[in-house]
């Protein structure tokens, strides 16, 4: 019998081909992804775990097996409710593999509660969680100034709402002021504006009281008055809040946290001012009251009065007054009596005193003692003068006898007196020589000189 080689079959053993276990699971992750790339997945949230990094890690499950899911920051950010142990979801993403286990994984890219929308969910969430801290509580609220001076208003400027708003104010109170900051009312970025609106009012200081307004809408166009973030803004808010936001039958966050919720915002603006009609005939309406209650209270005091008169202690307290009274007047005219009496007798004593002054008169005795006084001065004169006539020739005899004598004769009449260098006076012509240094002493001045000769006279 012929082998196979001789019959010219060649039957060579099959190729193996070995796989790494990083190259089978990436081949297998390719294939799942690519297979299962958009996929819907309804399960019982368990084991869920919320990372540092903002990702979620959570395990869908139901009666016959589950699947690990991973939801990455940037679609877990979107996410419109928490999740939550327990809770029915659909997931929505693409199967995979996670490498590092070998463990087949859903990367979810959206998350939505099972029968209840996501939205609701996370209102009543939220809600929940604000109202266990007391932020909707009534003992919290604070009430509105009667009569505001400046209402801030954050809504859109292009918005219906404030349309409403300032007609209503313009008709009910016009002279009421208003301040507008403009504020997305929708979308993303809706809820940061509309809480930097309340931030700037309250930081300014510049108004009485805040609305925040908005139109009507669905639950996802007034998303943004469910964010936490907006409520505890409002909550913190030293100034009046009164939320205005879509119609009578829509609710938010920020109507609970709110000091004031307004079913509309034409609502808003008449609850924020009264009109001012309604003003004047509350004050009207006081000012008659008052006036008739001041008159009751004035006629029930005159009755109480009247029979007050009328009973028996005042009738002797009324006569103790009159013997009063009559005291009284005995008192005052025996104290004048008395007062004139005393006048009289001060009158007679001055009478006395001033007949004893007359008779000392004091001005005769000035008079007297001024001409003695005049009569010894004229003596006085005419002995210093007596004296002084004495004195004064005297005084020209020695004058005389003086002037006689004076050197200063002889020098008027040609003569000099002659010192040497030293100031002594030269009498001899032997005391100088020549070259010596002299002065002489004229009438009038003196003069120097340098002595060229001496001649000696018998």
């Amino acid at each position: 019998m012929s082998s196979p080689d001789q019959l010219g079959l060649n039957f060579a053993p099959p190729q193996r081909r070995i796989w790494t276990v990083a190259d089978l699971v990436g081949a297998v992750r390719t294939q799942l992804e690519r297979e299962y790339s958009d996929v819907f997945v309804e399960g019982e949230i368990s084991n869920y775990r919320p990372a540092e990094s903002g990702h979620l890690y959570f395990t869908l499950k139901d009666n016959g097996a589950q699947i690990r899911v991973v939801m990455f920051r940037s679609q877990a950010r979107l996410l419109r409710f928490r999740p939550a142990n327990g809770l029915q979801v659909i997931a929505r993403g693409r199967v995979t593999v996670y490498e590092g286990r070998g463990e087949l994984q859903l990367s979810a890219e959206y998350l939505e509660p099972k029968g209840a929308g996501a939205l609701q969910l996370a209102f009543e969430q939220l809600k929940a969680k604000l109202a266990a801290e007391g932020l909707f509580e009534a003992s919290r609220k604070k009430p509105l100034p009667a009569l505001p001076g400046k209402i801030g208003i954050v809504t859109s400027p292009r918005g219906a709402a404030i349309q409403d708003i300032l007609n209503i104010l313009q008709r009910r109170h016009h002279s009421v002021g208003v301040l507008i900051y403009p504020a997305q009312v929708q979308g993303e970025v809706a809820a940061a504006e509309v809480s930097a609106g309340v931030q700037y009012f309250n930081r300014t200081g510049d108004v009485d009281v805040i609305v925040i307004a908005r139109g009507g809408g669905s639950l996802e166009d007034l998303a943004a008055f469910n964010d936490e973030g907006l409520a505890r803004v409002v909550a913190d808010s030293q100034l009046p809040v009164v939320s205005a936001i879509g119609h009578e039958t829509d609710f938010t966050i920020c109507d609970f946290v709110a000091d004031l919720r307004a079913p509309t915002p034409s609502a808003a603006a008449e609850l924020v001012v009264r009109s001012k009609q309604e003003l004047e005939e509350k004050v009207a309406s006081t000012h008659l009251r008052l006036a008739r209650a001041a008159r009751y209270q004035v006629l029930r005091a005159r009755q109480a009065l009247t029979q007050l008169a009328q009973h028996g202690a005042f009738a002797g307290i009324r006569s103790l007054v009159q013997r009063r009274q009559q005291q009284l007047d005995d008192a005052v005219f025996r104290l004048a009596q008395a007062q004139r009496a005393l006048l009289k007798n001060y009158r007679r004593r001055l009478d006395v005193g001033t007949a004893r002054v007359r008779y000392y008169d004091l001005r005769r005795q000035v008079a007297s003692a001024g001409r003695v006084l005049a009569a010894k001065r004229a003596a006085l004169v005419s002995s210093m003068n007596r004296v002084l006539l004495e004195r004064h020739a005297r005084l020209d005899r020695s004058s005389a006898q003086l002037q006689a004598l004076s050197p200063l004769n002889i020098l008027g009449r040609g003569y000099a007196l002659v010192f040497d260098a030293e100031g002594r006076l030269v009498k001899d012509a032997a005391q100088l020589k020549a070259g010596d240094e002299i002065s002489a002493r004229l009438a009038r001045g003196r003069v120097a000189a340098t002595v060229r000769q001496t001649k000696l006279e018998p």
